[in-house]
């Protein structure tokens, strides 16, 4: 049994019955999948937006979209865009979100286009960020069809989707250069050594050190984990200069929480504004089962605020 001492008691309550993730030498890929979509399936929010979906044309073959639009703009006008990235290790979730789409086009006020990449082990690095670009690109190239305001597109995910979120705005500074106002990373999973306090610790619920390294294994296919690319692992980057503004939230009993917070620290250091806030209790992705709690429904409000803030000013 994992160690709860640390977790907020109110959302104690919401946790669910604490078994690994990934037990990599037992389970097939197919059924890790299975008992993650039963264990963390998606959540719909119970707003009225539900996705349409388009294919476009990926590096690699067709990739899948899911659009959620928001309320329309006062006089009709464009409206603001998130490429969302699901969460999940970079192994597992679906980018049909039904919990986060409707999150943020009803509550930042804004279209949201959700990515179904490709995963490892099957597709490992740079598949899925790969993916991303295409569909961030999509977007700016279709940004008069879709109704969107091309100088108002930011990015954002979820643990691994924050992760491949960092790692899309350090590639498309090198490499495409198309305009980002910003990104939201929601405790994003960036760094594969975990080498900080929090990092090497064994125990926290949810998503674990020995759960984490497995998946990066499986994202990095081999590299030397000290040879991580940035855009895989965005903590290995050197340079983070000419970066969006960013916002990462994430909570003290988080395998992540001292990583991103040194990567806010970096990315103030290079001159690129960004707000770090930690949560105290509370675990990984702990607001989707708590978000009725405090913590949870603090952490929930404060990044959807800072993407609408992003977008509205």
């Amino acid at each position: 049994m994992r160690q709860l001492t640390r977790v907020d008691p109110e959302l104690l309550t919401t946790f669910v019955a604490d078994d690994p993730m990934i037990p990599i030498l037992r389970d097939t890929m197919a059924l890790i999948r299975k008992r993650s979509a039963e264990r963390y399936g998606s959540r719909p929010m119970g707003g009225s937006t539900l996705p349409r979906k388009e294919v476009i044309e990926g590096p690699d073959g067709a990739v899948d979209l899911y659009i959620f639009e928001g309320p329309e703009q006062p006089g009709g006008g464009a409206k603001p865009c998130l490429i969302w990235l699901h969460g999940g290790g970079y192994i597992m979730g679906h980018g049909e979100d039904t919990w986060n789409g409707p999150l943020f086009a009803e509550g930042a006020n804004c279209t949201v286009i959700s990515v179904d990449y490709r995963l490892a082990p099957e597709h490992p690095f740079p598949a899925g960020m790969l993916d991303s670009f295409a569909a961030l690109k999509w977007a700016h190239d279709n940004a008069q069809r879709l109704n969107i305001d091309p100088s108002r597109i930011a990015v954002g995910g979820a643990s691994a989707g924050g992760g491949l979120a960092a790692g899309l705005c350090l590639h498309n500074r090198d490499n495409g250069n198309l305009p980002i106002c910003f990104q939201l990373l929601l405790y994003p999973m960036i760094d594969n050594l975990h080498d900080t306090a929090s990092g090497q610790e064994v125990d926290h619920p949810v998503w674990c050190r020995a759960d984490s390294l497995s998946a990066w294994e499986m994202y990095l296919n081999g590299t030397p984990r000290a040879e991580a690319p940035a855009g895989a692992a965005a903590a290995r980057a050197v340079d983070l200069s000419g970066l969006p503004p960013a916002f990462i939230p994430v909570g003290d009993v988080d395998l992540f929480h001292d990583e991103d917070r040194d990567y806010a620290a970096r990315l103030n250091a290079a001159g690129v504004p960004a707000t770090f806030r930690s949560y105290p209790g509370m675990f990984h992705a702990g607001e989707v089962a708590g978000v009725n709690t405090v913590i949870g429904g603090q952490m929930l409000r404060d990044y959807v605020a800072a993407l609408k803030t992003a977008f509205h000013g």
